[in-house]
């Protein structure tokens, strides 16, 4: 995988939901991309697996779609990919299949978490929700939750989110689980939410805000649904935002969650972002498009960088937001690929970003590829 250096040029469905989960928690969270692929751009990785600036995975494996991007404590970058996954420390690329304990496949999106017992990694599947503990060798413990041996309502885990540990969220296709030191907590919505509205309206995304209260779950046809800590240890949920009434949601179909330090919700849809500032749910929503200057309308990942910057991966390309106003890349300022799948910012200021065609760093004004 060569590494190449670039500079650039300067809620259908109306739906309300209340839901609660028996216990006390909070989250942060990490999703992955939505899942549609966009191969115009399709240039094929090299089988390189020579070290330097080359990336280093296993003699011979290729290594091409990279879907969702966490930074663990000791700035390693993780992200999913159609392999298995891959680190890198700054040094050298790993990918860790050697773990018969942690799936290689069908991965959909994972969260980094720190508690007593060392860093770990939570991995959604469809064999459930499996927590490895960190460097995920053939060495490293992971325990896999499913039907089986818990109370989460499915084994086809599509995102989870990790906030204020040890609480833990996991969004399935038949709704949402909660786990909280060795207790699964109990849902209580399914009388007025059956599984199969979830089937339905499949979850996309999920991110909490910052003292981990509030869970957002994104859905593909029935907006955001907003879940939160209530008084007597419970988790109760609240209306969703969707597109319908005054809430100013551009489409249903949420495809990428971010919550800012400061509180500010973040919502990409495939019409264009949401922002939505301060505490009372029908105010203060400002939608950006391609009229105000993204890349394009299908927002796929959304994150922040230390300056406080928005930086949102569409299907055409990079666009960054300083407060003002917008500013876009494409492959012609050197991106690998317009289709931005993932992004996550590390401890030193490095944007990373994963593409369907390798991944891509920004540092300084400079964009470095990586395939």
């Amino acid at each position: 995988m060569s590494k190449n250096i670039y500079r650039h040029q300067t809620l259908a469905a109306a739906l309300m939901i209340f839901a609660a989960l028996i216990g006390l928690g909070a989250i942060h969270s990490q999703g992955i991309s939505n899942p549609y692929e966009d191969t115009t751009d399709g240039r094929d990785l090299p089988k390189d697996t020579i070290a330097g600036n080359r990336i280093s995975i296993d003699t011979g494996m290729e290594i091409k779609n990279f879907q969702a991007a966490v930074v663990d404590s000791n700035n390693t970058k993780w992200f999913v990919t159609e392999q298995g996954i891959v680190s890198y420390n700054g040094d050298k690329w790993v990918l860790h299949n050697k773990n018969k304990k942690v799936t290689t496949q069908d991965m959909k999106g994972f969260a980094y978490e720190i508690n007593p017992n060392g860093l770990e990694l939570w991995i959604a599947s469809p064999k459930g929700a499996t927590v490895a503990s960190l460097p995920i060798d053939g060495r490293t413990g992971a325990t896999t939750y499913h039907t089986e041996n818990t109370t989460i309502l499915s084994n086809n885990v599509l995102r989870v989110a990790i906030g204020k540990s040890p609480m833990r969220w996991f969004g399935t296709d038949k709704g949402i689980s909660a786990f909280r030191d060795s207790k699964w907590l109990t849902p209580a919505y399914d009388e007025l939410y059956p599984a199969d509205m979830f089937e339905e309206f499949r979850i996309t995304s999920m991110a909490t805000s910052p003292d981990g209260d509030s869970l957002y779950v994104g859905t593909e046809g029935a907006g955001v649904v907003r879940v939160n800590r209530n008084d007597v240890d419970a988790i109760s949920g609240a209306s969703v935002y969707a597109k319908w009434g005054p809430i100013k949601l551009p489409s249903d179909k949420i495809y990428s969650t971010f919550i800012a330090a400061d509180g500010t919700q973040w919502f990409g849809t495939d019409k264009g972002i949401a922002r939505h500032t301060g505490n009372l749910t029908l105010n203060n929503w400002t939608v950006f498009t391609t009229k105000d200057g993204i890349a394009d309308n299908f927002v796929q990942a959304i994150t922040a960088d230390q300056t406080g910057k928005i930086w949102i991966g569409t299907k055409k390309g990079i666009s960054v937001f300083d407060g003002t106003s917008w500013t876009s890349f494409t492959m012609d300022a050197g991106l690998n690929s317009n289709n931005i799948q993932c992004i996550a910012a590390d401890k030193t200021g490095v944007v990373w970003f994963g593409t369907y065609n390798g991944v891509i760093s920004y540092e300084n004004g400079d964009f470095t590829g990586y395939r």
